[in-house]
């Protein structure tokens, strides 16, 4: 059960087009003044050394992120989601060198305003990135504006969600859901979890990260979500990137995709001209492939 660690793959495509995807629903929800809780249902270490034993053993970012580095130094200019991922990157290395891969947990906190209260729920299973994670925030010290449990993230929220009221009074939140799927039963409890709370707190904004793989239950969840989100007529945006198998690969992850509901408006078109970038750069082989899909 907690064969899983995601240091393997830190940097990798996959985070790419996560984080890419999460700071732009970040900057536009933080337009607003009132603030709002931020929740990772499965939050991992938070910081992760790209010059590791795990993160060489796989040399996933070297796919990723380092691929994408190297795409970036040859152009003029970026499209605004990818300059800010990689600005935001380089601001845990000042040293020049991409040696520390922030997770979400730690790019969520680096946005967060103190003067709206913002709030941040990590959860985490996993004995030693529980411990890990933790670790981590402490240096932070973040007070009582960052919180992490070592529980499981779907069932915790249900005592966070819907959010208590912000010191202005509104209730605003967004949830990152994205586990390892390493369980087959967590693309049930995705679905599950996205049904519930579309009915219990429908305004909130929900991003879900999801390999796209050769198994019946990865290739029926999107559509699952699609489904829910069409018959509680909010509004959905799915981004997908598959990078292609290179020459004598047979294995590894090499597609994934990104499911938003209620996502801001500017979203669409943000992650369209991130991926027309991002795609080519990452690409390598047969199967490469990137889209973007809305409501």
């Amino acid at each position: 059960m907690f064969s899983y660690r995601h240091a393997f793959h830190a940097g990798n495509h996959a985070d790419v087009l996560k984080h890419i995807t999460l700071l732009a629903t970040l900057r536009h929800l933080m337009q607003k003044e009132a603030g709002i809780t931020l929740i990772d249902t499965h939050a991992g270490a938070g910081l992760y050394r790209l010059d590791g034993d795990y993160s060489q053993k796989g040399g996933e970012a070297e796919d990723g992120l380092f691929k994408l580095l190297a795409a970036a130094e040859k152009l003029d200019a970026l499209p605004d989601p990818v300059q800010d991922y990689l600005e935001q990157i380089a601001s845990f290395n000042p040293n020049g060198q991409a040696k520390i891969y922030p997770g979400s947990p730690f790019l969520m906190h680096k946005l967060m305003r103190h003067a709206s209260r913002d709030r941040l729920r990590l959860f985490e299973l996993h004995p030693t990135d529980s411990k890990s994670l933790t670790a981590n925030i402490a240096q932070l010290e973040a007070g009582r504006t960052v919180t992490v449990s070592r529980e499981d993230g779907f069932e915790a929220l249900k005592k966070i969600l819907p959010p208590p009221p912000s010191a202005t009074g509104s209730k605003r939140a967004m949830v990152l859901i994205d586990p390892s799927y390493e369980i087959k039963s967590d693309y049930s409890k995705v679905a599950s979890v996205i049904q519930e709370y579309l009915k219990r707190f429908s305004t909130g904004t929900y991003l879900v990260w999801y390999p796209i793989i050769p198994r019946p239950e990865a290739h029926d969840l999107p559509k699952r979500l699609r489904t829910l989100s069409n018959q509680s007529q909010k509004p959905w945006l799915n981004a997908t990137l598959a990078i292609g198998r290179g020459e004598g690969d047979e294995g590894g992850l090499v597609a994934s995709g990104m499911f938003v509901i209620n996502p801001p408006f500017t979203l669409k078109d943000q992650i369209r001209q991130a991926l027309d970038m991002v795609g080519p750069a990452l690409a390598r082989g047969s199967g490469k492939n990137w889209a973007v899909e809305s409501s």
